[in-house]
């Protein structure tokens, strides 16, 4: 075929790579995590996520604003709240921390999306997503039981002006269970974007630090997804539409890009990639340290998971990579 078919004709000038460019990057695929602390005009750096803080609601709503301001269309919601217990009661409280920030956010820049990450492990005292045996030290959730506190969780912050519901317990039936409830409330047009294929994986821990969410014994292998499995994501994703998923994610990304492009192929809903604490804090500290551009490997490593199939980005370099792409 060669001279006749040169491929290095279409790459000779940056209007052409642009032209001919099959997945593009913008500002509306990004979604930005953010902590909700107690207290008032706090704001305490994550030593383990350089540019990642715990925020007070006043000082969410500030990052809100700025988030709106970049053409971001959406943050994502995580909260510490003041006391832990067994029964997570800081998760479903009226006047939870993620309540709160809820509220104060979409008073503030109502046309911003916001989404809750609907779990337990920031507010039970033992740091498992749900109610545990009496005595168990295994990190062994009891899974029904558990599906009532993330009902009452996901009812609670849809009356906080919620706009999308994210569980992230990986708990069995958790989809119906939150649509059910939610739908039995008056809340039919909430969407749920599940955590459909959460991986048990160790690129999570700078997360535990800024959601102060470690377990406190054994760990959660016994409901997250074992990293050696691929067919057992799509059985998750298969019976999360069938029980009422709008959105589906996958968790981790980066080194599951294999996941979303299997997940995309097989349904027509939205995917959406978590690229997490841990692949962000190496970024970080490698641009830190000089040995990376840091702009040029998170744009590329943000555009492979648009390349891999998914439809938005959840993602602690938002911020920057939209200034980056209006640059």
């Amino acid at each position: 075929m060669f001279p006749t078919t040169r491929p290095r004709r279409l790459r000779q000038t940056d209007v052409l790579r642009r032209m001919v460019r099959e997945n593009t990057l913008t500002v509306n695929d990004l979604i930005y995590p953010l902590f909700a602390v107690p207290g008032s005009s706090v704001a305490k750096e994550v030593v383990s996520m350089p540019g990642v803080y715990q925020l007070s609601v006043d000082k969410i709503v500030d990052e809100a604003k700025e988030v709106r301001d970049l053409g971001i269309p959406a943050i994502i919601l995580f909260g510490i709240p003041e006391d832990k217990d067994t029964d997570a009661t800081g998760a479903w409280h009226d006047c939870g921390i993620v309540q709160k920030a809820t509220e104060a956010v979409k008073k503030a820049v109502p046309d911003l999306v916001v989404i809750v990450d609907t779990c337990l492990c920031e507010y039970t005292n033992h740091g498992h997503c749900g109610y545990l045996e009496t005595g168990d030290l295994t990190g062994r959730v009891l899974n029904d039981p558990t599906l009532e506190l993330l009902k009452k969780t996901a009812v609670s912050q849809a009356n906080a002006g919620a706009d999308i519901i994210a569980p992230s317990g990986m708990m069995d039936g958790f989809v119906q269970a939150i649509r059910e409830a939610l739908d039995d409330h008056d809340f039919q047009n909430i969407p749920i974007l599940s955590y459909a294929a959460k991986y048990a994986s160790a690129y999570y821990g700078p997360f535990r630090d800024a959601a102060d969410s470690s377990p406190q014994f054994g760990d959660r292998r016994t409901y997250q997804m074992d990293p050696g499995n691929s067919r057992e994501a799509l059985k998750e994703v298969e019976l999360d539409l069938l029980e009422g998923a709008d959105m589906v994610m996958v968790k981790p990304a980066l080194s599951y890009m294999d996941i979303i492009w299997r997940i995309k192929e097989m349904t027509n809903l939205p995917v959406a990639a978590y690229n997490v604490s841990g692949e962000y804090s190496m970024v970080k500290a490698a641009a830190l340290n000089g040995w990376i551009d840091e702009q040029k490997v998170t744009l590329e490593t943000l555009t492979s998971f648009k390349r891999a199939g998914a439809d938005l980005i959840l993602t602690y370099h938002a911020k920057d990579a939209a200034r980056w792409l209006q640059g």
